[in-house]
């Protein structure tokens, strides 16, 4: 299935990261009027994607953090799609700050899917790893978390457009 983007709006989360600026790239690149909203909590990558991709006047940054319900209220606001490719990834880093972890992967996933709901994004997928099958460290449990919340989201989601995968 194809989806024609062009006069959508596209929200990624975790957009100045490796993914989110390939998937960026190739949205501007492949729809001509597509509207980008970048959510990302560095501002300097912000301004450093801004300048890699000449300011494209298709962009938009929003600074924000998905463990913020209420900033994720608003960006999702008028956004068609979303693709949640915020998290905590480094196995290092969750192990020694958990709780950092949980907030971001587990959390921000939750407040990533109501404010969807809340505002009839038409579609949210969620990128996950393959550390989440069988989970030995705290960074696979925590996104095995995210696709259960997301996967159960579609039942709250009912009375909405809403699709979560």
């Amino acid at each position: 299935m194809t989806i024609d983007l062009n006069g959508k709006v596209v929200l990624v989360t975790g957009g100045t990261g490796s993914f989110g600026t390939a998937f960026t790239r190739r949205l501007l690149d492949e729809f001509p009027t597509v509207t980008v909203r970048v959510f990302s909590r560095d501002e300097l990558k912000q301004s450093e994607m801004a300048t890699k991709f000449e300011h494209d006047s298709r962009l938009r940054f929003f600074v924000g953090d998905v463990r913020s319900r209420a900033r994720l209220g608003r960006a999702t606001k008028g956004a068609d799609y979303v693709i949640h490719a915020a998290a905590m990834k480094q196995v290092t880093a969750c192990e020694y700050n958990p709780f950092e972890a949980i907030q971001t992967n587990v959390l921000g996933s939750q407040h990533i899917l109501d404010a969807a709901i809340d505002n009839d994004v038409k579609i949210v997928v969620a990128l996950s790893t393959d550390k989440a099958v069988n989970p030995v460290n705290l960074y696979g449990a925590t996104k095995l978390c995210e696709e259960k919340l997301i996967v159960q989201g579609n039942a709250y989601a009912t009375q909405s457009n809403t699709k979560l995968c």
